[in-house]
């Protein structure tokens, strides 16, 4: 190889690493914000002009990765934008130990049922999270504990009644969430994404679902439901990190 395709590759491994970087810092800035983020909005992060953050945004776009709201607006992320996110943050993300006492303190009264254990679960997974917090077993048929859906409620995705309405239907469907809640999946955690739900009315929602068990062997689920615009980062390793505390307390039980 001479010299000059080396540079070449060294100069296209670059760009595409920059690509990468711009769409995370995009995507960091409308969970943030909740707004459509404009190219000199990030454009110092990186030292850019505008306008070269802006050919990236186009082609950040033609993928199918970001998208606008209107011809002059700035950009927000696809479910395909937030999938690849993820996935980029999947192997990187992991909890503060001063995060994870947080997490074992909220679990310091003592809890000699199991159903106990699961519901202060759904309250503990809610209030660290600020979304909606779910526990299942995957034994129960059409019950579940859930805390925090008026959590939900405060972002600025669902101040529209339609929204509010239809999120409110999803959650008493006891069957059809228990179904998503309960798939089967072979990480740690799984992340369903807008489309990924599978149900039209919840396209601007996610679901993180992690696993726990029981001593004899049951398993059952804990998740978090929310809007896609989800801090994905702070949440995966925070259900995950719960999902162990609660293995290890039903342990206990």
């Amino acid at each position: 190889m001479s010299a000059n395709e080396g540079e070449t590759m060294t100069r296209n491994v670059d760009y595409q690493t920059r690509r990468k970087q711009v769409l995370a810092s995009a995507i960091r800035s409308y969970i943030q914000n909740a707004m459509p983020v404009a190219s000199e909005d990030i454009a110092p992060e990186f030292e850019l002009s505008s306008a070269t953050i802006r050919n990236i945004f186009s082609e950040l776009e033609e993928s199918g990765l970001l998208t606008h709201l209107y011809t002059s607006g700035g950009r927000i992320p696809t479910d395909k934008g937030y999938r690849y996110y993820v996935d980029l943050l999947l192997s990187k993300m992991e909890l503060l130990d001063n995060e994870k006492e947080q997490i074992i303190a909220k679990y310091r009264k003592e809890m000699r049922r199991m159903d106990d254990a699961l519901e202060e679960t759904s309250e503990i997974i809610s209030n660290i999270t600020h979304y909606a917090g779910i526990v299942s077993l995957l034994e129960w048929q059409d019950r579940f504990f859930y805390k925090g859906i008026s959590r939900i409620l405060e972002h600025p995705e669902f101040k529209d009644s339609t929204k509010i309405r239809l999120l409110i239907k999803f959650i008493e469907d006891k069957e059809r969430l228990l179904k998503l809640v309960n798939r089967d999946f072979n990480d740690k955690v799984k992340v369903y994404i807008g489309h990924e739900l599978e149900c039209p009315d919840m396209e601007d929602c996610s679901l993180v679902v992690s696993s726990y068990r029981l001593k004899d062997k049951r398993t059952g689920r804990i998740a978090v439901l929310g809007p896609a615009r989800m801090e994905y980062n702070h949440i995966i390793p925070t259900l995950e990190y719960i999902s162990e505390t609660l293995t290890a307390i039903l342990d206990r039980i």
